[in-house]
């Protein structure tokens, strides 16, 4: 059994790592309270905004002025990861790295063996791992997170779409987490670019038929980008949010283990005071009989 030094050098450093968690917890549940208020704000208005944008990408779909869906032969795409910039918070950037790659190797391995499969990292975690394994980075944009607000992303939604208007990209593919509630986080994959067409069932065989105004033009010029900027905002404002749920739920978790080694260190300690004390008395006793000798 150890002694009693080393398990009370051991009950002070649990002790301390249990506030640091603890104080961590709070934190990452009041962050959660704002982003779970700002994902929720926006969902139901980016869900049925993206829904318009099918429809109308549908209805003028193969137009030449329509270039967010064109479908193209694959012979480069991109692949944003969207990580966190701090880790503490479970499996949560692994599981996205983790997926980023299955979707690289297990949909494009021609591609990856081509080396034609570029990752955009959002977030320090993601972009640490992928510069450390030296795979090709179209960009790096870690900063997005100090400061989440539709402006800011706004420009980078544009370059990743630039991007692909050029055919640079031929397919641009979203990996993220998707905040469902502060325990769980649904790992998601979705096409970005070009715009995806649901296939029509026989129930859905009537089409929305939309009037344009001002013009079909203006349509594909402002309302097509702007929603697949917000599309993007979305994943982010997702991720934000799953990241502090997840953070939080770590952080509880790693409370309540060291509350309870706390619990079993104390225990050791007044057992090994209880044998020491015994030991002294044992000890005091024998000499006591040795002096009546």
């Amino acid at each position: 059994m150890a002694n009693l030094k080393e398990i009370r050098n051991r009950i002070a450093s649990v002790t301390s790592t249990r506030k640091i968690t603890s104080a961590m917890k709070m934190v990452s549940a009041a962050k959660l309270r704002k982003a779970q208020e700002a994902i929720i704000r926006i969902r139901p208005y980016a869900d049925r905004l993206h829904t318009i944008l099918t429809n109308l990408s549908d209805s003028i779909r193969g137009d030449e002025d329509n270039p967010y869906s064109v479908e193209r032969d694959l012979e480069k795409i991109m692949i944003i990861v969207i990580a966190s910039n701090r880790g503490l918070c479970g499996a949560f950037n692994s599981l996205v790295i983790k997926r980023a790659m299955q979707v690289a190797h297990e949909d494009y391995p021609n591609l990856m063996r081509q080396k034609k499969v570029d990752f955009y990292t959002i977030g320090k975690r993601g972009s640490d791992f992928f510069q450390n394994k030296k795979y090709p980075l179209a960009g790096v944009k870690n900063e997005l997170f100090d400061d989440l607000t539709f402006d800011n992303v706004m420009p980078v939604a544009g370059e990743i779409m630039d991007h692909f208007i050029s055919g640079e990209y031929d397919r641009v593919m979203l990996v993220y987490n998707q905040f469902k509630n502060a325990a769980v986080q649904i790992l998601t994959t979705e096409q970005f670019l070009p715009v995806l067409i649901p296939e029509k069932t026989d129930e859905d065989s009537i089409i929305a038929d939309y009037i344009y105004e001002p013009s079909k033009e203006y349509i594909v010029r402002e309302l097509i980008p702007r929603s697949l900027k917000i599309q993007f905002y979305k994943a982010l404002l997702d991720s934000n949010a799953a990241e502090h749920g997840a953070r939080m739920t770590a952080m509880h978790m790693a409370t309540d283990n060291a509350t309870e080694l706390l619990r079993e260190l104390n225990l050791n300690y007044n057992k090994a005071r209880q044998a020491a004390i015994t030991s002294e008395l044992l000890e005091i006793v024998s000499g006591a009989e040795a002096l009546k000798g």
